[in-house]
């Protein structure tokens, strides 16, 4: 399934400009998250502010989300493009609404993991897996690019 608009947390930025997010060298999971979410993009920071909604264990989800692979983070005539491969599922049944990045410190997520960004995988309600793969793709162009003027 190919996604909407990617929406990086304000904090995720300042994160970045502080070292405290290396978009090349950590681990990045997706969780999925159900329509009680409501994004903060200004406010939210870590998985204490998503955890309450991630998707339930089971259904062919399991919490704490998939590791994403793939990351790629490159600089071609002033913009930063960063991406990954997609977030697969492989036998879904559940329901959710949005898909969201978080930089994974240790093995499994806690409260204080950083926030990356988010996508509403529906733009408005949920959507349901049809016991096959549920995959959450980036945009042709990556999850975001950072753009300046030399």
């Amino acid at each position: 399934m190919a996604v909407g608009t990617f929406t990086p947390y304000s904090n995720a930025i300042f994160n970045i400009s502080k070292a405290l997010i290396n978009l090349s060298s950590d681990t990045f999971v997706m969780i999925l998250a159900t329509t009680s979410y409501t994004p903060a993009p200004d406010t939210n920071a870590t998985f204490t502010n998503v955890s309450a909604n991630e998707v339930a264990n089971g259904l062919g989800y399991t919490t704490g989300g998939v590791v994403l692979t793939g990351v790629s983070n490159t600089l071609s005539s002033a913009t930063v493009t960063w991406t990954t491969a997609s977030a697969t599922w492989a036998t879904a049944t559940f329901t959710c609404r949005y898909g969201i990045i978080c930089k994974r410190a240790a093995g499994s997520l806690v409260a204080g993991d950083l926030l990356v960004g988010f996508v509403d995988l529906t733009g408005s309600g949920s959507v349901t897996g049809q016991g096959g793969s549920f995959v959450v793709a980036p945009n042709a162009g990556g999850w975001f690019s950072l753009t300046h003027s030399p």
